[in-house]
């Protein structure tokens, strides 16, 4: 038997029965957060307004819980999904009480008069974001990030199996960002339930899932783990970058490099101290040459993408007279020397005699 809870088998979406995707196949298992990352348009929202009955299916399956999303009825859809779309919810005089417990509905009678174990899950999914001092407040009346505290709230008062997020983090500050996704994960590993989501931020995306799903253009071009679809050639491809890079050991993305193939500043640095002066260096648009790193130092993962020349050796080794002598040239050629701080020991004790070669030159300068 399959441990896949919610599947996509060849799924086709789109607009008026005109595809826009085709032959999407997805299959996530319980308490897996899956992420949809992509450019604009290439119709991550339309993915995820069909699957949950928004937008008619074109073509193939969503298998949820073993059986056919289309054949499930929308009161018993309305208590095993929850959504949060990125359209502003609009209301009159609602406060977030009010809000939150719309997702009780699917639960009480037609009048919707909640019982007094329906207020109590009002309250405790309010507590779950940590947003029970907005109770009372007007809905329209608090900030965004305070909205999407309290619209998962809702969500989460439905007790669904599957969460369905689009853009969950627009239009928050960092601190709200993390706060949103460090619930969401807890949710996920503790209680099982299935987070799918979009993300422009993908920094974000890499830390937070369990799985990522690459559209571009009219299909899935790529289906893992962050490990397998946050690599620079793959991230390059998939959103088009020519002017700069995506770091995937920092999850981060980086300007261009400066213009020029001779630099004109040789930096001196390891173990992370050297990346605020690299870019520094390529704000000003300055070349720079960099070394001797170690190809396992965090200052090399920042300098292969920004240097113009970089002097490297091979981790754990002693500096050799290839990487000595490359790096006494540079010194020679370049205006000038920047020297971090950092530790000296056995391995990498040349670099003392490159320090004293640069402050004999006068080029020497220490940050």
């Amino acid at each position: 038997m399959s441990s896949n809870y919610f599947e996509l088998d060849n799924l086709s979406v789109g607009y008026n029965r005109k595809t826009l995707i085709h032959d999407i196949c997805l299959d996530i298992k319980k308490g897996e957060i899956v992420t949809l990352i992509g450019p604009n348009g290439a119709g991550k929202s339309t993915i995820l307004k069909s699957i949950t009955r928004q937008l008619d299916i074109i073509g193939g399956k969503v298998i949820f819980d073993a059986g056919d999303l289309m054949k499930i009825s929308f009161k018993e859809l309305s208590q095993k999904m929850a959504v949060v779309l990125t359209e502003r919810l609009k209301t009159e005089l609602l406060t977030c009480h009010d809000i939150v417990a719309t997702g009780r509905y699917p639960y009480t009678g037609r009048l919707g008069i909640l019982s007094h174990e329906d207020e109590d899950k009002v309250d405790a999914a309010l507590a779950a974001v940590n947003a029970q001092e907005l109770g009372s407040q007007d809905f329209n009346a608090i900030s965004d990030g305070q909205r999407q505290r309290v619209l998962l709230a809702r969500a989460i008062c439905q007790e669904p199996e599957v969460i369905i997020l689009d853009e969950p983090t627009s239009f928050l500050d960092i601190r709200y960002k993390l706060e949103l996704l460090s619930i969401l994960s807890r949710m996920a590993k503790a209680e099982g339930i299935i987070i799918i989501m979009t993300l422009h931020e993908i920094d974000l995306a890499q830390k937070i899932s369990d799985k990522i799903v690459c559209v571009s253009e009219d299909h899935v071009v790529h289906y893992g783990s962050p490990a397998e679809i946050f690599k620079e050639e793959v991230i390059r491809e998939l959103y088009d970058i020519d002017k700069g890079y995506f770091d995937p050991m920092f999850g981060s993305i980086e300007l261009a490099k400066p213009e020029g193939d001779k630099p004109e500043v040789f930096v001196i640095s390891a173990g992370g101290s050297g990346i605020p002066v690299f870019r520094e260096l390529q704000k000003t648009n300055t070349p720079f040459a960099a070394g001797i790193l170690y190809t396992n130092d965090m200052d090399y993962q920042l300098a292969r993408l920004l240097a113009c020349q970089l002097v490297t050796e091979e981790p754990f080794e002693e500096i050799s007279d290839r990487a000595y002598d490359q790096a006494v040239k540079l010194i020679d050629t370049c205006e000038r020397v920047i020297c971090t701080s950092f530790p000296i020991g056995s391995c990498n004790r040349r670099i003392a005699q490159l320090i004293e070669k640069a402050e004999s030159k006068g080029k020497l300068n220490r940050v």
